[in-house]
């Protein structure tokens, strides 16, 4: 080396990093033209991890407190550089400063719908979204798999990979999972456990520990959620009949809301030509013989549709067709 390029040189006494970036997990130490000088001291924070790297190769590691640099606290360091003197002289090699914070509030969702085999309903197609956090706690793994040698490496970076861990996980804990579509909506808290437990695995493969994980919301596609509201619908209901009775009280009740507008009176005769086909029905058993069951009396019948007429579900004329049609029963 020349008196030049050696007076060029940095010498390094004080290695400390103080985080002026928001979402920064790894930050390598600038060492252009620097080298550390023997004995100088390394300020590690209580929410840092601090490590050292000799020619691509992890060397030591450093809790929060304060070191002073020598072979007594960098012993793994002091045997890869074979130093078999204590070193005296300024030395190089790579220091990493890792972020030891929960990142708290990270996004994470389905991209495509997952198929789930619904033990009610069969197979479907959903979709999940919700917020979880995790930090750095094993950075051989984070560094060897993750960060490497980058400069900076921010919680954008990772991003991309801990999604894809995640919905992995998901696939596979939901395909083979018999917990319903319903249940899932319903107890998201204890379903938002289950899948920590699924996912959690993966992080723990990069280094990272998964704090907390929520599902915030679980949803079918459009088109399937609509076909799921009909036949939910109808399971309400029963059968046609029910639902038809369904939709003529409904009626009248609309009708009764607005007894003098012209769309009133409509809906008030439609729902009377429909309460006199369901009555019809009643009277007749499904195979289109009279019911086994006993029928009312003709006058009963009269006196009844007497009461409907009173309430304006029937018109004069309706009241007295059907009249008619009893009478000559009688007859």
């Amino acid at each position: 080396m020349g008196l030049m390029s050696f007076l060029s040189k940095q010498f390094i006494d004080v290695i400390q990093w103080t985080e002026d970036q928001p979402g920064v997990l790894a930050y390598r130490y600038p060492m252009q033209d620097k080298e550390i000088q023997n004995g100088a001291q390394l300020v590690v924070r209580e929410t840092q991890r601090a490590a050292f790297f000799n020619e691509g190769k992890w060397a030591d590691q450093f809790g929060a407190g304060t070191y002073t640099l020598s072979t007594k606290t960098l012993p793994i360091l002091t045997y890869l550089q074979n130093w078999d003197k204590f070193f005296e002289s300024p030395f190089k090699s790579d220091v990493y400063y890792f972020s030891h914070r929960e990142q708290l509030d990270q996004k994470w969702g389905t991209t495509q719908p997952i198929t789930i085999r619904d033990k009610e309903y069969g197979p479907l197609r959903i979709r999940a979204f919700g917020t979880y956090s995790y930090k750095v706690v094993d950075i051989v793994p984070f560094w060897t798999k993750l960060c490497g040698t980058a400069e900076i490496y921010t919680i954008q970076d990772v991003e991309g990979q801990i999604r894809s861990a995640i919905l992995a996980s998901l696939a596979t804990f939901l395909g083979g999972s018999d917990v319903a579509f319903v249940d899932m909506a319903s107890k998201q808290d204890v379903f938002s456990k289950l899948l920590a437990e699924a996912v959690a695995p993966a992080l723990r493969e990069f280094g990272l520990e998964l704090r907390t994980f929520y599902v915030q919301s679980i949803s079918l596609p459009e088109e399937l959620q609509e076909h799921l509201d009909k036949a939910t619908s109808m399971r309400l209901v029963g059968n046609l009949q029910a639902y038809s009775q369904f939709q003529t009280a409904d009626s009248i009740a609309i009708a009764a809301a607005n007894p003098n507008g012209g769309a009133g009176a409509g809906v008030g005769i439609g729902a009377g030509i429909g309460m006199g086909q369901i009555m019809a029905q009643n009277m007749m058993h499904p195979s289109g013989n009279a019911a086994s069951a006993p029928q009312e009396d003709p006058i009963q019948q009269i006196e009844k549709l007497g009461e409907l007429f009173k309430k304006g579900v029937l018109t004069q004329a309706e009241f007295d067709n059907k009249k008619a049609e009893l009478l000559n029963k009688i007859k």
